[in-house]
């Protein structure tokens, strides 16, 4: 079965464009004024209307509070939040209420015990998401560059299709995906020139080399 592909942290129309083209089955505005790749909700509303109908929009956000959700909610109107914080499976619910949209809840794994949570999240969440666990220090929950050991995640099963993140670029993820298997990738970081900069012929190489796998 070929992998749904979720290109994220987009803030320009070609870039956006070059997934949307491209057949990203995802594409994801990073609501979090702390990254690089980050874009108010009316910017991102302005920018990701061209995306409606052709991919699943998806708002990044780390513990938002409501007032920042019903913003989400009114301008952006995604069909997916994405929790990159320390939400729990109860704010979870209450934000799915507030937003009427989807909850992918991204855990950071670093070793084998780091999948634990996924046990409670599974029943919260529409999708899971495995990324790796940002250095000591890092300021950032994820979109650092960084990768786990990807054999951690076999014979796993899971209620949901599942996200793998962490360290996926062009020359990766057709490996990525035969190791784990994992019905769904999400990249950032990896089809970036510069941090931030997306690169419209990464993204390009990036879905054509996952769709190979």
């Amino acid at each position: 079965m070929t992998a749904k592909i979720k290109i994220c942290g987009l803030t320009t129309p070609d870039t956006l464009d070059a997934a949307l083209d491209g057949g990203a089955d995802f594409v994801g505005a990073v609501v979090f004024p702390k990254s690089p790749r980050h874009i108010a909700p009316a910017a991102a509303a302005e920018l990701f209307e061209r995306a409606r109908g052709r991919a699943g929009i998806v708002a990044v956000t780390v513990d938002p509070d409501d007032a920042l959700l019903d913003e989400i909610a009114r301008t952006l109107r995604p069909d997916f939040i994405q929790l990159h914080g320390s939400e729990t499976p109860a704010r979870a619910e209450q934000m799915r209420a507030l937003t009427a949209a989807g909850v992918i809840k991204a855990l950071p794994i670093r070793q084998a015990d780091d999948f634990a949570a996924a046990d409670e999240w599974d029943y919260h969440a529409d999708h899971l998401m495995f990324d790796a666990r940002p250095p000591e220090g890092s300021t950032l929950p994820g979109g650092v560059g960084c990768s786990f050991d990807w054999t951690l995640l076999a014979d796993r099963a899971f209620r949901h299709p599942w996200f793998l993140a962490g360290g996926l670029n062009p020359d990766n993820v057709a490996e990525a995906l035969r190791i784990t298997g994992a019905p769904m990738v999400d990249v950032s970081s990896g089809v970036e020139s510069a941090p931030g900069v997306k690169d419209a012929g990464r993204i390009a190489a990036f879905i054509r080399n996952a769709r190979r796998s």
